[in-house]
Order: structure tokens, then C-alpha cells, then sequence
């Protein structure tokens, strides 16, 4: 996972990328990390993910959905990618219904 987190493009642009550690569960917390190129190439060649994951039951709730939905607003993310496998994508699905953010 460290590799698709390369920013190079989006620093380039003017975009500012920011990661959420442990997923779903601390996005609800407001848990987030600036990434920048520097960091990243330290740890592109590494296994694992930098970011860590968890799973959330919370968010599962539409009052988790909604804390998280806040905490992302709080923090000027206007775009989501999500990088995981079938329980991350559930977990968009479910999100995409919060047409506020999009």
C-alpha cells in the first residue's frame, strides 16, 4: 500500500494529499496525516502500509458515517480515495448515500 500512496503528481498540481490512519475508524476520530513526498519515498519500498488498518463497526452506523463525514469537511477533504479491499468498498458504498460530501 505504501507505493499507491506516491504523491508526486498530485504535489506537482498543487493538490495536497492527506492520509487517514487505521481507515474508517479514526476518519470518525479525525485521525489524518499530511503526506508528502519526502515521507513517502522513505518508506515506498517497505511492506504494509504506513497508514495501518482496522476495521469500524461505528461506521457502519449513518451517526458513525456522519462523524466521519464531519471531520472530513472539518478538514477541507474534498475527494476520498480508499485503497482496501471488499470491506473498504462496502464501506464507500455506503458513504457515497452522504451526497453532502460529494
Amino acid at each position: 500500500m505504501n507505493a499507491a500512496l506516491h504523491v508526486i503528481a498530485a504535489e506537482a498540481n498543487g493538490i495536497k494529499i492527506t492520509g487517514i490512519r487505521k481507515g474508517y475508524k479514526r476518519m470518525i476520530d479525525g485521525d489524518f496525516l499530511t503526506l508528502n513526498i519526502n515521507h513517502l519515498q522513505k518508506m515506498v519500498h517497505r511492506g504494509g502500509t504506513l497508514l495501518r488498518t482496522a476495521r469500524s463497526q461505528l461506521f457502519l452506523t449513518l451517526e458513525g458515517r456522519q462523524l466521519a463525514l464531519k471531520h472530513l469537511q472539518e478538514n477541507n477533504i474534498n475527494a476520498l480515495i480508499a485503497i482496501g479491499d471488499d470491506g473498504t468498498f462496502k464501506g464507500l458504498l455506503a458513504f457515497s448515500d452522504h451526497q453532502a460530501f460529494f
